[in-house]
């Protein structure tokens, strides 16, 4: 049994998206429940030069919807990245999860070897499907999972591995 392009991308990034749609309501639990200012929680980062934990959720949608689209050969709706609140975000993580699950699993067959093109802002990243699956768009996407995780951990948001990988 071979293992699909649908599996490696719907499959992957819809359970992992909707487990940060539960984090994000334990962040807005705590957030109500510590007083936190609103802003506070969506503006979080480590160090100066890093992107905001809003950014962080954003940037894991973008790389779930935008990579599983280029695969597919198909547009990727486009999010205005104006999300302000925790519910917001919350709703944004939804959206990326209906829009890949009405995906057919048919638009992805062949995409191992589609070429995709994604143009960067110093460079222009070219590879199939595949590779660019393995070593462009997972990564991403779990970098940025993580990191709005480890963000809301460190703040006091009780969360924990198992809110990460979802019960698995």
């Amino acid at each position: 049994m071979s293992l699909s392009m649908h599996a490696m991308t719907v499959g992957q990034f819809v359970p992992m998206l909707n487990n940060l749609g539960r984090i994000l309501e334990k962040a807005e639990a705590f957030a109500a429940a510590k007083k936190v200012e609103a802003g506070v929680l969506e503006g979080l980062r480590l160090a100066p030069d890093m992107l905001s934990f809003t950014r962080q959720v954003q940037l894991a949608s973008d790389f779930a919807k935008n990579s599983t689209a280029r695969l597919a050969g198909v547009e990727a709706p486009k999010f205005a990245d104006d999300e302000k609140t925790l519910g917001e975000l919350k709703a944004r993580v939804a959206k990326t999860v209906d829009w890949l699950q009405g995906l057919p699993a048919a638009q992805l067959e062949g995409a191992e070897t589609r070429h995709v093109v994604v143009p960067l802002r110093t460079r222009t990243l070219e590879m199939d499907g595949l590779p660019f699956l393995q070593k462009w768009a997972l990564p991403n996407f779990y970098f940025h999972v993580t990191t709005a995780y480890a963000l809301l951990r460190h703040v006091g948001v009780e969360v924990g591995k198992q809110d990460y990988l979802g019960g698995v």
